[in-house]
Order: C-alpha cells, then sequence, then structure tokens
C-alpha cells in the first residue's frame, strides 16, 4: 500500500502522493501524485512501478522514498 505523504524520487525532486486510483481499462492501481517544483504537475504511475528498485549511480535504490507521511 502506498501511503500519502510527500516523497523523494531517486533523482531528487519531491513529489505529494494525492491518492491511489485503478485504471479504467485493467483496474491496475495507479498513483496520483504532484510534483512539488515547476508547474506543480499532477501525474499517475502503475504502483509496482512507483514502488519498484531502479539502478542509479551504480546502487540499487527504491524509486520513490517517503519523508513525510500525511493523512
Amino acid at each position: 500500500m502506498i501511503k500519502k505523504g510527500i516523497y523523494k524520487h531517486f533523482k531528487g525532486n519531491k513529489y505529494e502522493v494525492i491518492c491511489t486510483a485503478k485504471h479504467s481499462e485493467d483496474l491496475s492501481e495507479m498513483v496520483v501524485y504532484k510534483a512539488l517544483y515547476g508547474d506543480g504537475g499532477i501525474w499517475v504511475r502503475p504502483i509496482n512501478m512507483w514502488d519498484e528498485i531502479v539502478e542509479f549511480e551504480g546502487k540499487r535504490v527504491k524509486r520513490f522514498t517517503l519523508i513525510e507521511e500525511k493523512e
């Protein structure tokens, strides 16, 4: 389960998870989130991509790390 809150992307930007949602065609779980920089765009990403481990600068790291939980 993805918690609401502020997350840091492995490249450094911060995002706020607004909620989770289901894709209308295949019912896959999606994360709805807002960029906390620039124009504050709203984005969606499949939950399995949100929570995955990626390789960055020769290390395996989480794509997004929770830094501040919100209710």
